[in-house]
């Protein structure tokens, strides 16, 4: 019968529609500063760790997992004050151990600090913006966030988002496919 879709190629799409719908809320995991260990002072201006958030797009639901010596250091979510000041004294939370996962489940700015007396002022601090799902493709000609953190166009790392885009052109495909 031409024009009718078959069960089994109407349940392939449905599948397919699941998966991309799927791929689309799939959170990431970033090791901070794209690397292990990258939680420490830095040795120049260059390895400055917002120099790697900058690069990278963060949403809601991802997560920072920082690693680092916890016998020496932690990691204090601070206020953009506190940040700017490197007031470890009054922290928003306190992470310690080594391998902390902060997970951002919130837009806006996250203002990351050393709880190491001093280490901040060398340096060993982290902006991270987070971007809402829905507005992530649309950042273009959105203002500026404070502090000159703007995130990238394309991810820096997990290509997964790539994968929904890739779900919509099969889902696309297999619809034009439908009709005989």
């Amino acid at each position: 019968m031409a024009g009718c879709f078959s069960r089994t190629k109407i349940s392939s799409v449905l599948l397919l529609l699941c998966l991309f719908f799927f791929s689309l809320s799939e959170a990431r995991v970033y090791p901070v500063g794209g690397k292990d260990n990258a939680w420490r002072v830095p040795s120049s201006e260059a390895e400055s760790l917002n120099h790697w958030s900058e690069k990278s797009r963060f949403l809601i639901g991802d997560s920072l997992v920082f690693e680092y010596d916890g016998s020496k250091d932690s990691v204090l979510l601070v206020t953009k004050e506190d940040y700017l000041a490197c007031n470890t004294t009054s922290p928003v939370a306190s992470y310690r151990g080594g391998n902390t996962t902060v997970k951002l489940e919130r837009s806006g700015p996250y203002y990351f600090i050393s709880g190491e007396q001093g280490n901040c002022v060398k340096g060993q601090k982290l902006i991270v913006v987070v971007i809402s799902e829905r507005h992530s493709k649309f950042t273009a000609g959105a203002p500026a966030p404070s502090e000159g953190v703007v995130p990238a166009a394309a991810p820096t790392s997990g290509g997964g988002r790539l994968h929904g885009e890739l779900v919509v052109g099969f889902v696309a495909a297999l619809v034009g496919s439908l009709v005989i």
